[in-house]
């Protein structure tokens, strides 16, 4: 299965979680199928490792083209 997750997300809740992810924080997805077919989302997170997450801590978001390249230059 291919992983159809590409972009950004922003934390809308980090119980369980509280050193690894901020609300309201915007997060780099890395695409993950097995992750997905477990309701699980992999971010870059606040350590600069890839994580798995539950998938309700995030709401997906599009960002402008200038927004994209400024966060993936980051």
């Amino acid at each position: 299965m291919k992983a159809k997750t590409h972009g950004f997300v922003i934390c809308v809740r980090n119980a369980g979680y509280p050193a690894a992810l901020e609300v309201r924080k915007i997060y780099k997805i890395v695409p993950d199928a097995d992750a997905e077919s477990h309701n699980l989302t992999r971010v870059i997170d606040e350590s600069g490792e890839d994580y798995v997450y539950p998938a309700h801590c995030f709401v997906r978001i599009e960002l402008p083209q200038a927004a994209k390249r400024a966060l993936i230059a980051a």
